[in-house]
């Protein structure tokens, strides 16, 4: 098992990527704690428990500081420490300059603050016994400009640029950073933006599908593994990169 008894802390994992993970990293023999302002993700805690995994749930709106330190106050003294941060929630706003201040303040409370208050008070327990890992979610519009997705895009590009001022920071304790940046991934999220916009899956796979170069979208799965392989100590001198999960998406 390559999470053999590490305590994992993985964010938004109710659905999607984070479900994903969190069931990986449990098969992998990590004891994982979900932090999610949905309650599904008690759900996800209870699936991993009946299929033999250590898992726990935690409510937590990681855009709120306090929620944050005492969740990792808490699990510290659960578990005695923290090995991994997963930081996958994430807002999904598609908006143009057409963007409320809400919405900007939504994207940015959660993908950048959230994210910053996860791995600073993670961190602070890492620091404690020895090192850790960090995995932060960016995505393809880190890096690609794409109509509608401006606050999106923004604060993905913000995530891989933190990704790297995080591993500088925190090397010297031991503490690795690193991004992974999903392509268009099949998820619940994608399922509700289909139906608001009103387009058939078959409209969004012949739309979606060519634009990465191996002809099809990816799955939740795919990408957990990529965040397994940099959380885990195969990935001992990898810090401050950002591994693509594209399927070539950005090649062209």
């Amino acid at each position: 098992m390559r999470l053999k008894n590490k305590v994992a802390v993985i964010t938004g994992a109710a659905e999607g990527i984070g479900k994903a993970t969190a069931t990986l990293f449990a098969e992998e023999g990590a004891k994982v704690i979900i932090l999610d302002k949905q309650m599904l993700g008690s759900n996800v805690a209870d699936e991993i428990v009946d299929l033999g995994g250590t898992a726990t749930f935690i409510k937590t709106d990681i855009s709120q500081e306090e929620e944050v330190k005492q969740a990792m106050t808490n699990i510290e003294r659960e578990y005695g420490r923290i090995d991994i941060l997963v930081n996958n929630a994430a807002v999904f706003v598609l908006k143009g300059l057409d963007a409320t201040v809400e919405e900007w303040h939504q994207s940015l409370n959660v993908n950048i603050i959230g994210t910053s208050l996860c791995t600073r008070y993670a961190s602070e327990v890492m620091k404690k016994h020895g090192g850790g890992s960090i995995v932060n979610l960016g995505s393809i519009s880190s890096f690609i400009a794409q109509p509608e997705f401006l606050p999106y895009s923004t604060t993905k590009a913000a995530i891989v640029n933190m990704t790297r001022c995080m591993a500088l920071e925190l090397a010297p304790y031991g503490i690795r950073v690193n991004c992974v940046c999903p392509g268009t991934i099949r998820t619940q999220a994608i399922d509700r933006h289909l139906a608001n916009i009103g387009i058939t899956e078959e409209q969004f796979l012949a739309q979606e599908a060519p634009l990465h170069i191996l002809n099809r979208i990816g799955k939740p799965q795919e990408v957990a593994f990529a965040i397994l392989f940099l959380a885990s100590e195969e990935a001992s001198f990898i810090t401050a990169t950002s591994l693509m999960v594209d399927g070539g998406y950005i090649a062209r």
